[in-house]
């Protein structure tokens, strides 16, 4: 069951992830009102465009990989107490 509980925390962590990601971008968009600089060589974008959107970007997706992390752990030792209530 061990493989099991690790694939399913790593698609939680792609799914919360990608979800993040497309909140991140709406969040950008909504808030400046022009497209997320997620090239960092494009020129079109001011530096500061570029590193803000990359520390936000950035620091969202630390903070989702932990509480994914976490919250997959929770429910591995969860079942791992009471299986056969799963």
């Amino acid at each position: 069951m061990n493989i099991v509980f690790k694939l399913l925390g790593t698609g939680v962590s792609l799914g919360a992830g990608f979800v993040a990601s497309k909140i991140v971008d709406s969040a950008w968009e909504k808030s400046t009102g022009n497209k997320p600089p997620k090239d960092g060589a494009d020129l079109e974008n001011s530096l500061r465009s570029a590193l803000t959107f990359a520390l936000v970007s950035s620091a969202v997706a630390a903070i989702i990989q932990v509480l994914a992390g976490r919250t997959a752990q929770k429910a591995i030792a969860r079942f791992n107490q009471h299986p056969e209530e799963v």
